[in-house]
């Protein structure tokens, strides 16, 4: 199977507001999210790209336009990777949804939280596991087990995504961290998904991309963990 990119827009405006933005509109990127948009460029310049999907958001749409303008790249626009609709927590000062009791619910049982006139994070998950197995599968029908390709979406949406390929339980996916303009990366294969980078903000990325097989090299082997741990990449 393909490798994917798992790309946080970068920061927003929203960002260190102490505001819950959610899907509010005319949240953009903020001056440093834009030098984080351009770094980018720089970042995955080593990383041949098969395909770019994203959020419909803005923010997600800002941070991905230096480098689809620099590949000559279109992004697919996928609803099933927008931010969590937070329904009425929506807009609200978080030091105010502090005393609210699904706060501890959302912390510690998240797979238990259903968010006011909005959805459950459990959902969250269902929809963005399904997609990015989709797209996975899709990029590799197209362009083989070689190919990478790249997500740009929210945090806890790609926690959900990360918690789901380390195979853990949705309640403990508050204890990943996914930082603005990161970059996490997962290799589906047949049988299980290996991560390969997680809330990476560094600038050498050219070891995620699989390398050429071996002559006689077993296919099917593909899919199992190395004894002892990998070899890196010289």
């Amino acid at each position: 199977m393909a490798t994917v990119v798992l790309l946080r827009h970068a920061r927003s405006t929203a960002n260190g507001s102490g505001v819950l933005a959610g899907r509010s509109e005319g949240v953009e990127l903020d001056e440093s999210g834009q030098r984080q948009a351009e770094a980018l460029v720089d970042r995955l310049a080593s990383v041949a790209l098969h395909s770019v999907v994203r959020s419909p958001l803005l923010r997600c749409a800002q941070t991905l336009a230096p480098l689809a303008a620099a590949r000559g790249l279109t992004p697919l626009v996928e609803d099933s990777f927008a931010e969590v609709d937070y329904g009425d927590w929506t807009g609200k000062a978080i030091k105010d949804l502090l005393a609210e009791p699904l706060w501890k619910v959302v912390q510690q049982h998240p797979s238990g939280a259903v968010f006011p006139g909005g959805e459950s994070l459990a959902g969250v998950q269902s929809r963005a596991v399904t997609a990015v197995r989709a797209h996975d599968a899709r990029v590799t029908a197209a362009h083989g087990d070689r190919a990478v390709w790249l997500l740009c979406s929210h945090g806890d949406v790609i926690k959900s995504i990360l918690a789901d390929a380390l195979g853990q339980h949705l309640d403990s996916f508050q204890r990943i961290v996914v930082d603005p303009a990161s970059v996490s990366v997962v290799r589906y294969t047949a049988t299980r998904p290996f991560v390969l980078r997680l809330n990476d903000s560094g600038s050498e990325l050219a070891g995620v991309v699989p390398p050429e097989p071996k002559p006689g090299e077993d296919l099917e082997k593909a899919g199992e963990a190395p004894v002892g741990g990998t070899t890196g990449h010289p």
